[in-house]
Formats: structure tokens, sequence, C-alpha cells
């Protein structure tokens, strides 16, 4: 469950969404409806802070925060928002998530910017400057919010506005009522200009939180506050496809190279047709077992027709293995037990192929001897399976990175910078310079694709499978799974060992 914070409770401007695009929207509802329906299916009973009063409006954002017992999206009471948006912004991980546009400045679009800047460059500034409406007085880094300025306290080369929904963890909801009864203390500070959840990031970032940034990219966001603005924005809003958004949000961003390129280009339309008919994740996950198995069978005959249709219906069976978890994050229909199938039959599948490969080349009479390479296979990707979950199980235990602290009080963010160029530098020494050496690396797009292909993924390995057998046999199969699952678990375990250490 999420608790939801309305800031305003302006009813806001009737214009009706219209267009093709939003015509499925029930009865044609006002932007103000629209946004009270979206809001109660996530938050039937959702609180409604006045924003004139700013101090009297922390205090309330404060009580409300030491009382939540989940996670916090605060959105103000004037946006226009897509469903799809308010879907990710609530399912984010982060322990904090703003939404927010970068001030289009040349000098500022560089999305691999550093963190800080160096201080002999920059002072900090009161920006005067406004974009879509608001404050410029944000600036983020690659990643995240470096730092916040008001009306009274000055940042460093603002280069972003904070539009408005802002998602807060449960861990992190004490620090925010903290903030926000501290902020109330000193709210002759502020000035008219300062956005309410502006001074929410302002509190968090100086607190130390960790807060993560996301644009609209391919959706829609706006606040309107006049008739004129919203049956503008409802025009603009008609514009984007958000179907086809939620589609492309439905794949995985950190995929390999392989199910990128040669799966998730259609895949992702073969789940939205599942979707639409009814066909749940689970329903697909059966029949990627099932060609999984019929692959396998193929593979045990030991004849070139069939091993060539068993890497067909071997790639497929990943094709759906793909489409099931696609079919979930589209239609947004999860569970412990879909999770727990899919995980188990992966496993399921590739071993029973195992099985197919080596008793198909006993059958053609080849000998026996490939039970020994078929186990090594089997006990290799065991062993990486293993090693996979452990470290997953520790890092998750591992508490959030400190980031430096300010006082709210102090009128720059000098002391900020400087605290993180120290962290900066102490992160660039040693084993932590070697890795984020590495990490930077990864901007390159062949270093980037060579490390997703070395640690040997699903994808990789059903292709590495798919494409020996139906052309070799099955001891070059298993070969190639030794040899590179040796190359993955020992750059894996490396890099895990370097992190650990670090």
């Amino acid at each position: 469950m999420t608790r939801v914070v309305l800031l305003g409770s302006s009813p806001g401007p009737d214009t009706a969404p219209t267009g093709p695009r939003l015509a499925a929207l029930p009865g044609a509802p006002t932007v103000a409806e629209r946004l009270r329906s979206q809001i109660l299916s996530l938050d039937p009973r959702p609180a409604t802070i006045e924003s004139g009063d700013v101090a009297a409006a922390l205090r309330a954002l404060a009580d409300v925060a030491e009382s939540a017992t989940e996670s916090l999206l605060i959105l103000p009471a004037d946006s226009l928002i897509h469903d799809e948006l308010i879907y990710q912004i609530t399912k984010t991980k982060r322990g904090a998530l703003a939404l927010i546009a970068k001030e289009p400045r040349p000098e500022t679009t560089d999305e691999a910017a550093e963190e800080t800047v160096p201080i002999d460059e920059a002072e900090p500034e009161i920006s005067l400057r406004r974009f879509e409406g608001l404050p410029v007085r944000s600036r983020v880094g690659k990643s995240r919010v470096v730092s916040v300025g008001t009306a009274h306290h000055a940042v460093t080369r603002p280069n972003t506005v904070m539009l408005g929904p802002l998602h807060v963890s449960t861990r992190n909801a004490p620090v925010l009522a903290e903030a926000c009864r501290e902020m109330a203390g000193m709210a002759h500070l502020f000035g008219e200009d300062d956005d309410l959840v502006q001074l929410l990031v302002f509190g968090l970032v100086r607190k130390g939180v960790s807060v993560g940034v996301r644009g609209r990219r391919d959706l829609f966001y706006r606040r309107v506050t006049t008739q004129e603005e919203a049956a503008e924005a409802v025009a603009d809003m008609s514009g984007f496809d958000e179907d086809r958004a939620r589609l492309n949000n439905a794949v995985k961003g950190a995929d390999g190279f392989f199910t990128t390129y040669f799966v998730s280009t259609y895949s992702r339309f073969i789940a939205r047709w599942a979707a639409r008919r009814g066909l749940t994740p689970n329903q697909v996950t059966l029949i990627s077992i099932t060609l999984g198995v019929l692959a396998a069978a193929c593979f045990a005959t030991g004849d070139r027709p069939w091993m060539v249709l068993g890497g067909v219906l071997i790639y497929f069976a990943f094709v759906f293995d793909c489409v099931d978890g696609q079919v979930a994050r589209y239609a947004r229909k999860f569970g412990v037990l879909g999770a727990w199938l899919d995980a188990t039959f992966d496993r399921f599948k590739e071993y029973v192929v195992f099985a197919g490969l080596a008793v198909g080349w006993v059958v053609s009479g080849n000998g026996e001897e490939i039970w020994i390479l078929a186990l090594a296979a089997l006990g290799l990707q065991s062993v990486r399976h293993l090693l996979d979950f452990s470290y997953g199980v520790a890092n998750r235990r591992k508490p959030p990175a400190q980031l430096p602290t300010l006082p709210l009080t102090a009128p720059d963010d000098r002391d900020l910078r400087k605290a993180l160029e120290r962290r900066r530098v102490e992160r660039s020494t040693g084993i932590r310079g070697v890795l984020k050496m590495w990490s930077k690396a990864g901007r390159y797009r062949a270093v980037h694709w060579a490390r997703k292909m070395i640690v040997f993924p699903i994808g990789e390995r059903f292709a590495a499978i798919a494409i020996t057998a139906a052309l070799f046999d099955a001891r070059i199969t298993f070969l190639t799974l030794v040899i590179w699952g040796t190359v993955a678990a020992v750059y894996t375990l490396t890099g895990r060992l370097m992190r650990s250490l670090a």
C-alpha cells in the first residue's frame, strides 16, 4: 500500500481530457476527477493538506510522515498525470524519488556529468530563473539530487525544477517528519516562489537522504491552475501513447545483449496480445516449460533434423520465459507463486535440456563420457545460481550508504559540496577507484555489452545451447557452457569480492 498526500485542496480546472488516446477514460472525467480516481486506487483515504500556509502545511506533513506505516506519495492537487507514471514512481526501490525536469541549457544536459561541481569553478547563487512555471533551484547529478535551494538558501548552478510528485519510502518517513518540523520553524525564510515539494526535497537532501530522480520521458505530467492551462495540457496529453509507454516499460531495462536485440524487440507485443486475451503470467510460464521439455525430447533423439528443431524450440522457450514477466508487468499481475514458478522452472528447463543433449549423444553411439561434461555444466551452473542468490540476500541486508548532511539553516551548499568532493576523492582510490573506473568504462557501448555478455546470463546460455546443438553436437554445447560459464564465474566472483572489500 501507498499513503497518498495531496498538497492543496482546490478542485482544479474542470476541463475533461479528450482525444483518441484518452477516450477510454470513464465518463470523460475532469482533471480533478481524474486525479482523484487515480489516487483512490492507491489510498482510499488520502490526506489533503492546504499549501497556503507553509508552516502549517509542513507541520501537517510531519504528522502524516510520523504515523506512516507505508511509503508516501506526495502529489500536488493540480496535477495532470498518466497512470503509468504514478505506477512507476510508486514502485521505485529508491529510498526517495522525485520527478524532475532539467532546464534545457547546453551546459547542463550532460547526463553523465559529475555529481559535484569543482569548488573553485562555481559560487552558490539564488536562482531567479523559472522553467515549467517553477523556480530553477535544484541541481541534479547523474542519478540523484545533489543540492536544492530556496529563496534564502543558495545552490550552485541550479539546472532542474522539481515537478511535483515525490515518493518517500517507509524507512525515510521519520527523516521527512524531522525535516518538516525543523523547516516549519524557519518558514519565515522561504519566499512565495518556494514550492512545497521543492522544500521537502531540500530537507531530505540536507538530512543525508539519497533522493533519486526521474524524468517524464515518454509519459505526461503537468501542473495546471487555470482553465487555459488545463485545456492546453489536455491537448498535449492526448499526443502521448500511454499504452505504448506501459508496454515498453514492461521490458526489463537491464537485460543482456541477446535478450535485448533478439527477443525483446518483439516479445513485448506477444505479451500485450496475451494480456488482452486474459492469459496469466503463470499460463505463459507453462507454455515456456512445455517448449523446454519438447526441446529436450528433440535433443534426446540425437538426429540432426530433430537437433535443429530442438534449437528452435529452446529459443522460443526462452522467448516465452521473457513474455511471462512482461505480461506480469504490463497487466500488473504479480504473485509469490508466479515468481517462484518462474525462478524454479528456469532451472528445470535448463537442466532437462542438459539431460536431453546427453541422452541424444549416447543413443547416437558416441559413448557415455558425455555425462561427465553434462554433470560439469550442471554443477557449475548450480554453483553460480547459489552464489547469485546468497550475494543478493547479503546485499539486501547492507545498510544504505551514508551521504553528507548539512544544517537546514546553512545559507548555501558550499560545505555540502566540499563533503561530496572529499567523498568522491575517497572513492577514487584503492579498490573503490578500480571499481569506479570499470563502472565509468560502461559508458562506451562496446564495453557495456561486453560486460553484459561475459557474465553469461540466461539469454546467452539459451542462445549458446540453441546454436551449438543445431549446428554442431552435444559435446560442443557442453564445452561452450563449461568454458564460458567458468569465465563468467571467475569474473562475477572477482567483482563481488572487490565490492565486498570496498
